[in-house]
């Protein structure tokens, strides 16, 4: 399976704080059948000042310790953006990561805040994708104003978005809530990528192998395998 969305680089965000942490997790992603993994620290202004430069060396370090320890991980550099005004001027002096390319555009893990939707959210997905970026969403299911009214994510839909669902949420261990709406995007086809977006072992673990299951008992085992594997696969270029 090919996770791309996690917290693993240590002490760069609000994921591992340190190299043995970052160690465990990823043997933890190992043991549940991961093999590969984007490394996607938030970029988040104001609060978390990454930038595509700052995150090199970080994973750099990080991949000469898998190696160091035999952990037989492929990861891959990317970041989790904020949608946030700021990005447009990082954007412009190419200080943005990227998870890869769907389609021929470059595709940019987005994340909303978690209490809403902004308003013109919809034209700053429209002004990424005039310059060759498609958002992928990051759980979306887990937002409290799509959670209230799910028309909130139809622009985004209408847009082409991609999006990826936390697979805690499809699994059932991230509230009723996320659960429910999960459920919803999986049955209309909305969902592009499942993944862990893993912080930590114990509440927020890099283990997808659960919602993979539940997922398949809602569209198919080869449906849900499309969204572990043959989907992230094309967004990182093995396929």
């Amino acid at each position: 399976m090919i996770d791309l969305h996690s917290h693993l680089l240590p002490g760069i965000d609000d994921g591992a704080s340190s190299v043995e942490e970052a160690l465990s997790l990823a043997r933890i992603a190992v043991a549940d059948g991961i093999t590969h993994m984007a490394m996607t620290p938030h970029v988040h202004p104001g609060r978390f000042d990454n930038t595509q430069q700052t995150i090199l060396p970080v994973f750099n370090e990080f991949q000469a310790a898998l190696d160091e320890h035999e952990i037989n991980l492929c990861i891959h550099a990317a970041g989790e953006v904020r949608l946030s005004a700021e990005m447009l001027g990082m954007f412009a002096v190419d200080q943005l990561p990227f998870l890869g390319e769907w389609d021929g555009q470059r595709v940019m893990l987005l994340e909303l805040p978690h209490s809403h939707v902004p308003p013109g959210s919809d034209k700053l997905v429209q002004w990424l994708m005039a310059r060759g970026v498609v958002p992928m969403i990051a759980h979306p299911e887990r937002n409290k104003g799509i959670m209230s009214d799910v028309s909130k994510l139809a622009p985004f839909v209408e847009l082409g978005c991609l999006f990826q669902l936390t697979a805690m949420s499809v699994a059932g261990n991230f509230g009723v809530e996320a659960k429910r709406l999960s459920d919803e995007m999986l049955d209309k086809g909305w969902v592009t990528v499942i993944a862990s977006d893993a912080h930590n072992s114990d509440r927020r673990p890099p283990v997808l192998s659960e919602a993979v299951e539940a997922a398949s008992q809602l569209i198919g085992q080869a449906e849900a395998r499309r969204l572990v594997w043959d989907n992230p696969a094309k967004i990182i270029g093995l396929l």
